[in-house]
């Protein structure tokens, strides 16, 4: 299995970034994962996380080093995923529950998987033209499920998330095979809102190794965002990567073995992560700290021109 796969997120105008994402990887299996911190609501960046690290955990757990059932995996998950957050507000007795947007995938055996909850989105291109891109859980986007709808509503307003006490609406993508070179897009509202046109988008996935694309497009959407612009996250995705790519960009997941994990967050210890079950302040802000570093490392360093 060779891939080529790079993420950044940026704060953009907003005070705090509500955003988490990461990305985990077998021998066999890769997991995408990414969630947009919903404001209006107490603690979006704690929904977010713990939705990351569950769907991280499930799969250092799981992936052995193949999934049994990528999709079932997904759909699960993303429900343990709005239970955790659920559980989290209980035990803070906290007046609102915080909330978060989530897109999830896993490529096993060249097959893409995905799941998806709110208006965190997943594109696919293949040479330069738009595949699918998930549909987001808003009035605009999903027409078809409102026969008539209140005059005056905002048809950008989701509809679901994760973290409300009623079960999260999701919708799941896969198996669809990939070919080589298809290239694989997650991204939050604030990158995508800055692309009204979707081909364009999946346009802009190419032309350069796919660490130079996401750093660009981070860039542009930051400054099309301005002094108000939203949090800008987004991984970046190439199977089968190219031989023309530089080989530190090229993972050749072959050459671990076969209990192995590797990960955005660092070393991965299957057993380190139990102790996060219970959701606790501390542990939470000790991910939130872990991934906070891996977002440093990696930021673009400025370019000499």
């Amino acid at each position: 299995m060779k891939f080529s796969v790079y993420q950044v997120s940026r704060k953009g105008g907003r005070p705090l970034n509500e955003d988490r994402l990461g990305y985990t990887y077998t021998r066999r299996a890769v997991l995408l994962v990414l969630a947009d911190g919903m404001g209006g609501h107490p603690e979006g960046e704690k929904a977010a996380e713990i939705a990351v690290r569950v769907f991280t955990r499930q799969f250092v757990a799981q992936a052995q080093p193949a999934l049994q059932d990528p999709k079932a995996f997904l759909s699960a998950t993303l429900l343990e995923a709005n239970q955790a957050i659920v559980d989290f507000a209980d035990s803070h007795a906290m007046e609102d529950n915080p909330r978060t947007t989530l897109v999830a995938a896993v490529i096993q055996d060249g097959a893409l998987f995905v799941v998806h909850s709110g208006d965190s989105r997943l594109y696919w291109g293949r040479q330069g033209h738009l595949i699918r891109r998930t549909r987001d859980h808003s009035y605009s986007d999903k027409p078809e499920m409102f026969r008539e709808l209140p005059p005056g509503l905002n048809r950008s307003v989701l509809f679901t998330c994760l973290g409300s006490d009623t079960l999260p609406l999701f919708d799941t993508i896969g198996p669809s095979d990939l070919l080589p070179g298809d290239r694989l897009l997650l991204c939050s509202d604030g990158l995508w809102s800055m692309w009204p046109d979707d081909q364009d988008l999946a346009a802009s996935l190419y032309g350069m190794p796919v660490r130079d694309v996401v750093n660009t497009l981070a860039d542009e959407a930051v400054t099309r965002g301005g002094l108000h612009g939203d949090n800008v996250s987004l991984i970046g995705f190439e199977w089968d990567a190219s031989d023309a790519f530089e080989p530190t960009q090229v993972i050749e997941a072959n050459h671990l073995n076969p209990h192995a994990f590797a990960s955005s967050f660092g070393e991965v210890n299957p057993d380190a992560w139990d102790g996060l079950d219970d959701f606790d302040d501390a542990a939470i802000e000790r991910s939130i700290a872990e991934i906070n570093a891996a977002i440093q490392r990696t930021a673009p360093r400025k370019r000499s021109s």
